[in-house]
């Protein structure tokens, strides 16, 4: 038996199958004797010391997890600064890791969460505290560097994939007497992975999405009214779909809400649907209805990839085995091997190579015309949403999710005054 505490944490917007990687985390850790921990809303809940002990879970409920979307612990968008700006923060991060014999600390989330792992692994060497910092990747933008994709974004990418089919058969159908455009939102700030699965739906120039506006690409109004009118002449109706990022020519961001910044310092974006739908009616003319799927299209777990189901358990039972190897300030990446049949495996990557870096579109998968995908980017994709993986059924015709007891360890240490 491993001597110490495992402490898991959740960060960021949560997703379909984020729960099956704490679900894979805690069932590897049980299978090797090791206590779990898990922080109330992520990184806070080691700040705050409010720490929930996982044993007190039934093997059950904690299979259960795979299935139940959201964040069962709680995440947080919650960045910490540098070492030094604030290294009253990260000390008290190892005021509880030694008061609750933490040595191995797993952080599940993007681009950020790889950086702050990477901080608290550095700052446990300075002051000498045995301590196994592990990223485990997450995000519905896939947009980590290094990983071949990340888990959270196949299941989304299906999601998105068939609601926009499905809405574009609707569309077909009242388009004589009715809705000419159909614009739908993606989520996706400053890369365009989601807003490109789309493209799945579809192909050729005349089947749905007619349209996708990338923020890899410029956002040219008159450009975009002009493909739309084609569009709807041609095919006798035009489904867009857009990234929530798209910028104009001066890089401001076409759907800025105004509501200042997050705190990951990032623009609140909101609304490009309803702007572009709004624009086109009074320009073109034409009915048109607009989509904002927002957290239905991370939280859809009913439509879960089996494929993204499969590397969500992957990555966490691959984060334990690393972990308790000493592998310090690494993630376990997706290293795809094979696209026909498609294959991948699990690989540590350097947190070092993967924090604070974002990983966009590649030039070679959008249309040279840019406004949809090349078949570089539907051979990627593909096969990430590839299978179903549905959640068990009761009897009210509702999915059967789990909900934890979640109760925490009792405190240590004085009360936080962050």
């Amino acid at each position: 038996m491993a001597s110490g505490t495992l402490l898991y944490a959740q960060s960021g917007g949560v997703t379909a199958v984020i729960n099956a990687t704490a679900s894979a985390v805690i069932q590897a850790a049980r299978a090797r004797k090791v206590r779990v921990l898990a922080g109330r809303n992520g990184i806070l809940g080691a700040l705050r010391e409010e720490l929930i002990d996982t044993s007190r879970e039934s093997i059950a409920s904690i299979r259960s997890l795979a299935h139940t979307p959201g964040g069962a612990f709680g995440s947080c968008r919650v960045k910490l600064k540098s070492l030094d700006e604030d290294r009253a923060k990260y000390e008290r991060l190892l005021e509880v890791f030694r008061a609750h014999d933490v040595r191995w600390f797993l952080y599940n989330g993007g681009n950020d969460s790889a950086d702050t792992a990477l901080k608290v692994s550095r700052l446990a060497k300075e002051f000498d505290y045995p301590l196994t910092c592990i990223g485990v990747p997450k995000t519905v933008d896939n947009d980590l560097a290094v990983t071949d994709c990340c888990p959270g974004f196949g299941s989304a990418a299906k999601y998105t994939a068939v609601s926009v089919r499905e809405a574009a058969l609707d569309v077909a159908a009242m388009a004589d007497t009715s809705t000419k455009v159909f614009v739908y939102e993606a989520m996706g700030r400053h890369a365009g992975w989601l807003a490109a699965s789309a493209g799945l739906a579809g192909n050729g120039p005349d089947e749905a999405p007619h349209i996708i506006l990338f923020p890899e690409r410029p956002f040219v109004e008159k450009d975009f009214f002009a493909k739309v009118r084609a569009t709807v002449e041609r095919v006798g109706y035009c489904v867009v779909v857009a990234s929530e990022g798209i910028q104009d020519g001066s890089g401001r961001f076409v759907a800025d809400a105004g509501g200042g910044k997050d705190s990951f310092g990032h623009t609140q974006l909101g609304g490009v649907a309803s702007h572009l739908a709004g624009r086109v009616k009074d320009e073109l003319g034409y009915k048109v209805h607009w989509a904002l799927p927002d957290y239905l299209q991370r939280s859809a777990r009913h439509v879960a990839s089996k494929t993204d189901l499969d590397q969500a358990s992957a990555v966490g039972k691959a984060a334990v085995d690393y972990a308790l190897k000493g592998m310090n300030a690494v993630m376990p990446v997706i290293v795809r091997t094979s696209d026909t049949p498609y294959r991948w495996k699990i690989e540590a990557a350097p947190l070092s190579k993967i924090a604070n870096k974002e990983k966009k579109m590649p030039a070679g998968f959008i249309r040279r015309d840019g406004y949809g995908i090349t078949d570089k980017a539907r051979r990627y994709m593909e096969p990430l949403i590839r299978g179903e993986a549905p959640p068990p059924y009761g009897q009210d015709g509702l999915p059967r999710y789990v909900s934890l007891k979640n109760l925490e360890v009792a405190r240590k240490l004085p009360d936080w005054e962050g």
